[in-house]
């Protein structure tokens, strides 16, 4: 029979405050005896469910969620209790999404081949204690990065002060996650930090050194959960970032690289790794994103298939591109099909010359009554209609929806992401129409198409890891909804007997 170990001192013990409710394993049986349970078993299966009760009953109006490492989880349970990470794999969070202030990234210059900055942040609490960090929201970025006071070499002023790391905070050279982020590139073994160094499409960069402290989190319960997580603490920003990032304290990686934020989640049991972004078709609201797989829509969604590759960056492969029903890459090879990249981090949507000159050309076939205007520089193509625009939505009924069409799923289905004309065009302080559509080549992009989030409005989008796939669904991104895996007539009933 194992004997249980001692339990933490009085210096190890966590503090047990109202409403605290603890993610505790299950007895492992492989290990009992042919003889039935012993007594230690018994009393210290007791002494958890008795816990869990008191703690249910003086329920607050949200729980604090501590998640323990195994060999701490056994001295708080004993060693016949064994770490379950399927017991912490159950929670989903919601982060806010806002948009940043109008005129920020509204245009990009015709002769500027450069990606526009991010468009949507979020609020999150890291350290100890806790303080608010703004991030720009990036699906196409592997780590999560905030200005930080190392001292900072080259840092813009943020909405909030910079991070202040200890010496404690530091990831060690040797560290698997250091190892992990710089892969086989030879750093000094006398360093006592982990480096990084991220180059951005536009030729601006991050560097920095890597850090682990603390971030909470909040459910749709209000149940606040506090774990730890790794990010780069940024001291030198050079390029676009020293601009882009002034109405951000830096930004939140999303990609499925193993430093992401999704991925060490996921590694320590905590969600599925699953997140999406919900993005309003009014540039102006708000919507929200959420981590972990509790807010997928059961009906309606659009599955393809995550595009494997180096670059940990959400890809998939499309067919063809139409304007209505006018295919856009005509002189395609047979069986040749284009990348697709799904990239919250880029305002525009990028398209290979061919298909962007194509477009152009439609454009210019529908709208006899448009003149294109060489002197509007807000973006590389403008046209001057022949009366008066405010708005898209003056325009939107003389344009068509552009369509991505994928492979059929089960050969029968189709399965289509379509672009409609407010999220394709953008007018001008002239009041031009301009295509917010720009050419991939000279981004470097001559046959990938990049999905941005001007494009992403009024969608729910999902990346599911686990199951290699993303997916997509119309909404107005007002109000999350839950998907119970319980029926309701169930979870009512299970709730009363509760209670």
């Amino acid at each position: 029979m194992a004997q249980s170990s001692p339990l933490l001192s009085a210096e190890e013990k966590p503090e047990l405050r109202h409403g605290d409710v603890f993610v505790i394993a299950v007895p492992d049986h492989h290990d009992q005896a042919d003889d039935g349970p012993s007594p230690s078993r018994w009393t210290a299966a007791w002494r958890a469910v008795m816990v869990l009760a008191a703690l249910a009953l003086a329920g607050h109006c949200y729980r604090l969620h501590y998640y323990y490492s195994p060999d701490v989880a056994a001295r708080l349970w004993g060693q016949d209790w064994r770490w379950s990470a399927e017991g912490a794999s159950s929670s989903s969070f919601l982060l806010p999404l806002y948009p940043k202030k109008a005129g920020a990234g509204a245009g990009v210059k015709a002769s500027t081949a450069a990606l526009p900055e991010r468009q949507y942040y979020t609020s999150m609490n890291i350290g100890n204690p806790a303080r608010p960090y703004f991030l720009d929201v990036d699906t196409g970025t592997d780590l999560t990065w905030i200005q930080c006071d190392a001292p900072c070499t080259n840092c813009t002023k943020g909405p909030h002060p910079l991070y202040k790391p200890s010496e404690g905070n530091m990831v060690h050279p040797k560290d698997s996650v250091c190892q992990e982020l710089q892969g086989n590139q030879n750093y000094c073994d006398t360093c006592k930090q982990c480096e990084y160094e991220i180059a951005y499409a536009d030729r601006s960069s991050s560097a920095g050194v890597l850090a682990r402290d603390s971030m909470q989190l909040i459910t749709a319960d209000a149940e606040r959960e506090i774990m730890p997580f790794v990010f780069g603490c940024a001291y030198d920003q050079q390029g676009k970032l020293l601009d882009s990032t002034a109405g951000t304290d830096g930004v939140l990686g999303l990609s499925n690289g193993a430093i992401s934020l999704p991925t060490q989640l996921a590694n320590q049991g905590i969600i599925s790794n699953v997140f999406g972004h919900c993005i309003p078709a009014d540039p102006t609201s708000s919507g929200y994103m959420f981590l972990g797989d509790e807010y997928i829509p059961r009906w309606g969604m659009t599955w393809v298939p995550i595009r494997n590759g180096p670059e940990n960056v959400y890809s998939t492969e499309v067919q063809k591109v139409n304007y209505g029903g006018q295919e856009l890459n005509v002189r395609r090879q047979a069986g040749k099909l284009t990348q697709v990249i799904f990239d919250s981090g880029s305002s525009y949507t990028y398209f290979p010359r061919e298909i962007y000159r194509n477009l152009i050309a439609s454009l210019e076939d529908v709208s006899p009554g448009f003149v294109h205007d060489d002197s509007d520089e807000t973006l590389p193509f403008c046209m001057k209609p022949n009366f008066p625009v405010r708005s898209v939505d003056d325009v939107k009924e003389l344009f068509k929806p552009l369509e991505l069409q994928f492979r059929k799923r089960w050969f029968v289905i189709p399965r289509t992401f379509t672009i409609s004309p407010e999220n394709y065009l953008i007018i001008s302080e002239k009041g031009n129409v301009c295509l917010g559509v720009l050419d991939g080549t000279e981004i470097g992009h001559r046959s990938t198409i990049i999905i941005g989030d001007a494009s992403l409005r009024g969608k729910l989008v999902v990346y599911d890891n686990d199951k290699n796939q993303m997916g997509w669904v119309q909404s107005d991104c007002t109000r999350p909804q839950k998907e119970s895996r319980v029926p309701s007539f169930l979870s009512r009933a299970l709730h009363s007997q509760l209670l």
